[in-house]
């Protein structure tokens, strides 16, 4: 093992000592991490957009940041923030806008007639209603760019470069003006906010039953659950 990954193994360690209060679904930083600061500068975490006509809703399209995690875990991050973002998608209605906290986190999402939803993930620091409008521009942009007929049936993986270009400018909430002028006003009384995932979960549902049944988790990511479960007594993810 190099000393590159030894001190990334370290890394990885130490975050994990700062979760030890973690009580969420949800394996995220403490204010007073040592890596607080790192996380503090990062607004956006995920753009997607996903399938929900039908369950189990189907990733479409999707661009993460995920450099403030090391090699080791970044696979496993993202596997997770994809299983929930479909999660709330299956569970946003067509015209619905809903933005679910968890912890220092975000999820925004937005259905659409067409059987798709934008989601986009934040910390709490992000602008809600810009964060709505630029759920609004991904979202007719790409069906703009991807008719019906492309992803209605099968599981595609379609093509959607400017999500990279959006989740690098719109880290900025104000480089969002131009999207506050071209939009129509939006109404923030009409975004159901919802304070845990869990909120959103049906009766009886639960997210360790999510988590075990996913077919979208690698084993790696599924053990990596449960160890940081088992050492935190809580969940995990970001």
């Amino acid at each position: 093992m190099t000393t590159s990954d030894r001190e990334e193994l370290a890394a990885d360690s130490v975050i994990r000592r700062c979760m030890s209060n973690c009580c969420s679904p949800f394996w995220i930083p403490m204010a007073d991490c040592i890596f607080q600061p790192i996380f503090a500068t990062m607004k956006l975490h995920y753009i997607g957009v996903i399938r929900n006509q039908e369950k189990p809703a189907h990733e479409l399209v999707s661009e993460k940041e995920l450099s403030a995690y090391s090699r080791f875990t970044k696979n496993n991050y993202g596997e997770f923030m994809t299983l929930f973002s479909k999660t709330i998608a299956e569970r946003t209605a067509p015209g619905q806008r809903q933005s679910v906290e968890e912890q220092d986190y975000t999820f925004h999402a937005l259905g659409r007639s067409e059987g798709i939803c934008g989601i986009i993930i934040s910390d709490h620091q992000y602008p809600s209603l810009v964060a709505h409008q630029l759920l609004s521009k991904v979202v007719d942009e790409f069906l703009a760019k991807h008719p019906r007929s492309t992803w209605s049936a099968g599981s595609p993986t379609l093509a959607f470069p400017e999500l990279k270009d959006y989740l690098s400018k719109y880290q900025d909430p104000q480089q969002a003006d131009s999207i506050l002028k071209i939009q129509k006003e939006l109404d923030e009384t009409k975004i159901v906010l919802h304070k845990t995932i869990e909120s959103v979960l049906q009766r009886g549902e639960k997210i360790d039953d999510l988590v075990a049944k996913s077919d979208g988790l690698s084993s790696q990511s599924k053990m990596f659950y449960q160890q940081a479960k088992k050492q935190n007594s809580c969940c995990v993810l970001m």
